[in-house]
């Protein structure tokens, strides 16, 4: 038996479409879902959009069930949750996350899918593998209780950063953002905020995560001496321009990368991508991560939105995709 399903596709830098997709029926380890949500990652999809993944990096870029090249065509995305319609037993009927594309339908194997939890709201739980991506960060950041710790960049990436940290007992977390209207956010996830002009000072950690060489720059000058920025921005193909004279050499700074496609090698040895995904899931029984969920449209308009994100003209900070009527 096939099924028809309809898959969103980067046909070339700055043009999407829908295209035809004909499922097969799922084998013994196999499982057919039915999308209800996805969400679009904004900083790297929309740099995938644009066609500005280098080609240095179009191997290590791949996402899970990406079909196609960069720069295009290309099927790209891991933000989906849909429900098991047939398949392994265990898990029919059960909602789960999944690393796949936008797609109303797809099979994969039973393993690639993680069972969303009793009291995580279908549509929270498409920002699993964004907060997956934050739980990786502070892996490698290691914060300590009392530290002063700053997030700069109020994009879905930063925030899930700054709503962990908020649990942290002891700490100070600042969000820092040049758009006003995160302050909201910011409360929401129990944090304070501040514009750039208002960030405050001698930080022990910097989380950084605004994509601006501006944001990079401000990073480092909130360090006390010999604290750290953990670098988590992706810039694709454009170049960052960073001064370090002043007090990077004399303060002793240092920027570290974070980079979710590994394990953190702090827990390496005693961790899996599996556990890392499941602790991003029971993080998400905390209602504040609502907050993030700042806009959505149905599926049929994903080649509009997709060109309006990757434009700025659609201010949502993470744009959830709907499939009620597939």
């Amino acid at each position: 038996m096939v099924y028809d399903a309809r898959a969103f596709w980067v046909r070339s830098p700055g043009e999407g479409e829908i295209r035809s997709v004909a499922l097969p029926e799922p084998g013994p380890d196999e499982v057919l879902i039915r999308t209800l949500w996805s969400g679009v990652s904004r900083g790297t999809e929309t740099l995938v959009f644009r066609g500005e993944v280098p080609a240095s990096q179009y191997a290590v870029m791949r996402a899970p069930f990406q079909e196609g090249d960069f720069p295009g065509p290309v099927k790209y995305g891991y933000l989906n949750v849909g429900v098991v319609e047939e398949g392994l037993a265990a898990l029919v009927g059960r909602t789960v996350f999944c690393l796949y594309p936008h797609q109303t339908a797809y099979v994969v194997p039973a393993d690639a899918v993680v069972a969303v939890p009793e009291g995580v709201p279908p549509a929270r739980a498409v920002l699993t593998g964004t907060v997956e991506t934050a739980v990786n960060a502070l892996w490698d950041a290691a914060p300590l209780v009392g530290d002063r710790i700053t997030v700069v960049g109020a994009g879905m990436v930063g925030c899930c950063v700054a709503g962990i940290l908020a649990r942290f007992p002891g700490t100070t977390v600042q969000l820092v953002d040049v758009n006003p209207d995160r302050a909201g956010v910011a409360s929401a996830l129990g944090v304070e905020f501040a514009p750039p002009a208002g960030a405050a000072g001698a930080r022990d950690l910097v989380i950084h995560a605004s994509a601006t060489s501006a944001g990079l720059q401000l990073s480092l000058e909130l360090l006390r001496p010999e604290g750290t920025v953990i670098e988590l921005s992706w810039y694709g193909d454009r170049e960052v321009g960073l001064p370090l004279g002043g007090s990077f050499h004399s303060g002793r700074l240092s920027i570290r990368s974070s980079q979710v496609g590994v394990l953190s090698p702090a827990r390496r040895a005693g961790r899996t991508f599996a556990d890392r995904l499941a602790l991003a899931l029971d993080l998400l029984h905390d209602p504040a991560f609502d907050a993030l969920l700042s806009g959505e449209s149905p599926f049929e308009q994903l080649p509009e939105v997709l060109a309006g994100l990757a434009a700025g003209t659609r201010p949502a900070l993470s744009h959830l995709i709907t499939y009620g009527g597939e």
